[in-house]
């Protein structure tokens, strides 16, 4: 599961497609490691197997209703896609489509209070609003693998 973003055009068809946001497992915020027994490799890999806590620190789980979590973000259920989050909760990864230096030269030329940026669900967002979406990824799970290809 997962939402696609892209920069605005005045077609929907000639959009330009950034990337996918998608609900990652389990991560420690604290260590920036994720929570399975295949690592970095294992976020997305259903082969993976979850950890009982991080590897790194040996903090476990932590409570986190699906208000909170990556998973009620990508259904809809979490409204808060702009925490911080610490200790071991819920993660997001981002795929990019475009490069990330494409991403802000392109969106560095729009007013910060214009709507550029699109979901696949048609929700707009200015500047701001999607780079709080993308720091809210961790770096970590930024993959770029996928930079010129066309997926969804």
């Amino acid at each position: 599961m997962g939402t696609n973003f892209y920069i605005k055009a005045r077609k929907w068809d000639d959009k330009k497609h950034i990337g996918k946001r998608s609900a990652a497992g389990l991560y420690c915020f604290d260590c920036n490691e994720p929570l399975n027994d295949r690592g970095l490799a294992g976020v997305h890999n259903y082969k993976a197997r979850p950890l009982p806590a991080c590897p790194v620190c040996g903090k476990t789980k932590e409570q986190e209703p699906l208000e909170n979590s990556s998973a009620g973000l990508e259904l809809g259920f979490n409204k808060n896609p702009y925490q911080k989050k610490t200790g071991v909760k819920t993660a997001s990864s981002f795929t990019f489509a475009m490069a990330l230096e494409e991403v802000h030269e392109k969106l560095s030329h729009k007013r910060p209070s214009t709507k550029c940026v699109v979901d696949e669900y048609g929700t707009e967002y200015i500047r701001d609003e999607f780079m709080a979406i993308l720091a809210a990824c961790p770096t970590m799970l930024h993959f770029i693998n996928m930079i010129g290809q066309e997926f969804s």
